[in-house]
């Protein structure tokens, strides 16, 4: 694990990461810190855990938004979509096998 400090609406936070989701933890960080200052600068939410909660709703919104439409695979999420896509693609693998694939 890896210690990483970063601020978040001008508070220092100390987190732990796996060294290969650093990147993904920092990008992560700044997307909440940017919610953070938006919500804070319409100047209608006072506290830090209002404004947290706020941020909050509005990346709910936007994961949520990012389910697919309505239809049988509607409760998946785009994540689970590339998974399935990968699991098909292995399944197709062991079944076509070697032997017939394309050689360039």
């Amino acid at each position: 694990m890896e210690r990483i400090d970063v601020s978040i609406l001008g508070r220092d936070y100390s987190l732990a990461c796996m060294p290969a989701e650093k990147d993904a933890l920092l990008a992560a960080v700044r997307h909440v810190d940017q919610r953070m200052l938006g919500v804070k600068g319409s100047g209608k939410v006072a506290s830090n855990e209002r404004i947290a909660v706020m941020a909050a709703i509005q990346i709910a919104i936007e994961l949520l938004a990012m389910r697919a439409p309505d239809g049988p695979l509607s409760n998946l999420a785009l994540g689970d979509f590339k998974r399935k896509i990968d699991d098909m693609n292995d399944m197709l693998d062991q079944v076509v096998g070697p032997a017939t694939q394309i050689k360039s």
